[in-house]
């Protein structure tokens, strides 16, 4: 929680108007008792009606500036509790953007919007609750005691008895819900996950009649939910009766003693109702600071995990630059190219997993060359490319991309060398023109059609209304499948990169258009050097060398000819479509 206290920096002022203008109202409410005692002492019993009108219109003016007092606390209160939260939001979204997948993977995409959303919205709550109420509350419970002790001592003695033991009650209440409500956070992640993946895989959810099973499932995460909020709210419930119960019988020792007084001539009428009074609004300050801690503690829960989050960070680094490299290096003076991309031995483990998912990985791929990758489920064949882009880093060996190992690159660097197109499209809401740029900002009309015409989504683009204004749906609803394929990779060629990775990318497309889109590739006067992960062995007949993956090895290498002779797992993946087509 303390970790975030740095974004309330610029809102002081705010943090000081917003209380001090709380504490000028309670103060003008611990008032209100002593002029209704002197109304009723003075103006009542005397019958002086100037003095009763008087002491009426005071109230009257009182709860009007009081009501003054109120907004304005209200309005610094927000302000700063809506600016902290911007701010530690956008620290939060920024910070996540630069965590390597390995962090978002252990932390959990779920976890991580809720954190975004549900627990800032928590915090923002909480810090104005706080803002306005944390130093109210216990001003007028104790200023009520001491207002009290000036009417009568032996009558306050009451408030000196009661407060204390209400303290315990609240606090105690608190320490041990504090906890709770941590789980009950962790408890709606899980549910999250769960409406999240529904959502994402409602298709084939349905296609497999799994609706029912899914149904159950979250019906599960759902009820124990239900049953942590459940006892955290049955332990916060007892805080409203048993500071009622404390409080009530208080006011009614309080109102004995005091009669007891007012026969006996020692208190007026008016002393023993502005003790009730103060009695009344020490019950209500304590209700108000029963809610306010429950509020906190939420929020205190929240803060940590946002802090936790905050707290992490990426085991990734970035490198100096490739140019840093190439002056540290020392040359043979042999003018050979290095290979574009080189595997030297290289493994990797995911940070949940058991077992390596790549070993013992060398290849080299020229500049120029077209490199198919194919294997089975599980081969390894995406996790192998996602390292040349470096959003994993190899576990074992090295890479090296030109020559210079991977890790020396900048993000920024690596990325502008390298054009990724992941399984899963992704296009985001805006039109086509402002999408293609996420590949090049600066790209031209020009370019862009270009980039189009080669991914063969060029037909069909000035077909939609407007080309390039055409406005797409988040992550491309409103296309086909086919045609978000071809955008992603439109948008990877626009940047023209010099290693080209296409991961299953033309899974939604037919034989023909996959060809085109092969064909045009290979076309591209820059010649990028083209990793191409397909499941499909006939997309992939005419790369340059193809590799072979089985359980995360490398178990073959080289042409198609040469493969169906001499790689048994490759000739099973050819046999077993022959026979399914």
């Amino acid at each position: 929680m303390k970790k975030l206290l740095c974004y309330m920096k610029g809102y002081r002022k705010e943090c000081v108007f917003g209380p001090l203008f709380k504490l000028a109202e309670a103060l003008l409410e611990l008032l209100i008792p002593y002029v209704v005692m002197n109304l009723i002492n003075v103006g009542i019993e005397k019958g002086d009606l100037p003095y009763i009108f008087s002491r009426t219109a005071l109230l009257a003016l009182m709860g009007f500036v009081g009501l003054g007092f109120s907004v304005t606390a209200q309005y610094f209160s927000a302000k700063a509790a809506v600016g902290f939260c911007a701010r530690t939001r956008e620290a939060l979204f920024s910070h996540i953007q630069h965590l390597g997948f390995k962090e978002i993977d252990e932390l959990g995409t779920s976890s991580l919007l809720t954190r975004l959303t549900s627990d800032m919205n928590q915090i923002q709550t909480g810090v104005n609750l706080t803002l306005r109420l944390f130093l109210r509350s216990p001003f007028i419970v104790f200023g009520s005691m001491i207002f009290a002790f000036t009417i009568d001592r032996e009558a306050a003695l009451t408030f000196a008895v009661a407060i204390p033991f209400l303290l315990i009650l609240v606090f105690g209440i608190m320490l041990g819900t504090v906890p709770l409500y941590k789980k009950v956070q962790q408890k709606l992640d899980r549910v999250l996950l769960k409406t999240r993946e529904n959502l994402l895989g409602v298709r084939p959810l349905r296609a497999l009649c799994k609706e029912e099973e899914e149904i159950a499932e979250f019906d599960s995460e759902n009820r124990a939910l239900n049953r942590s909020q459940k006892l955290v709210g049955k332990i916060s419930a007892l805080m409203n009766p048993l500071t009622l119960v404390t409080v009530n019988g208080a006011i009614a020792l309080l109102i004995y003693v005091g009669a007891l007084k007012v026969q006996s001539g020692i208190l007026t009428q008016g002393a023993v109702i502005a003790l009730y009074n103060y009695m009344t609004q020490i019950l209500v300050e304590l209700i108000k600071l029963a809610n306010l801690i429950i509020n906190i503690t939420k929020s205190v829960a929240c803060a940590n995990r946002v802090s936790a989050v905050l707290a992490v960070s990426p085991a990734m680094k970035e490198g100096e630059g490739a140019g840093s490299f190439r002056a540290e290096e020392k040359r043979d003076g042999s003018e050979a190219l290095p290979p574009a991309v080189e595997f030297r031995d290289v493994g990797f483990k995911y940070a949940k997993g058991g077992e390596n998912s790549l070993d013992g990985i060398s290849f080299k791929a020229e500049k120029g060359e077209t490199i198919g990758i194919i294997g089975g489920t599980g081969a390894g064949k995406t996790t192998l490319v996602h390292l040349i882009d470096r959003f994993y880093d190899a576990t074992e060996g090295e890479i090296f991309i030109d020559g210079i190992p991977i890790s020396s690159y900048r993000f920024g660097e690596l990325r502008k060398k390298v054009g990724i197109v992941r399984q899963a499209a992704a296009l985001f809401r805006g039109d086509i023109r402002s999408n293609l740029r996420f590949g090049n900002e600066e790209a031209t009309e020009e370019e862009m059609l270009e980039a189009l015409q080669a991914a063969q989504a060029l037909s069909f683009v000035q077909k939609k209304p407007g080309g390039l204004d055409f406005v797409l749906e988040q992550g491309g609803k409103n296309l086909s499948g086919g045609q978000r394929q071809r955008l992603t990779v439109a948008m990877a060629l626009v940047k023209k990169p010099e290693i080209l990775i296409l991961d299953d990318s033309s899974s939604a497309l037919d034989y023909a258009t996959d060809l085109a889109l092969r064909r045009a590739i290979r076309a591209l006067p820059y010649s990028p050097t083209v990793f191409l992960v397909s499941q499909r062995a006939s997309s992939l007949v005419g790369a340059d060398r193809i590799l072979v993956l089985d359980e995360g090895k490398l178990v073959g290498s080289g042409k198609h000819g040469e493969l169906l002779s001499s790689c048994t797992v490759y000739r099973e993946i050819v046999e077993s479509q022959s026979r399914a087509s």
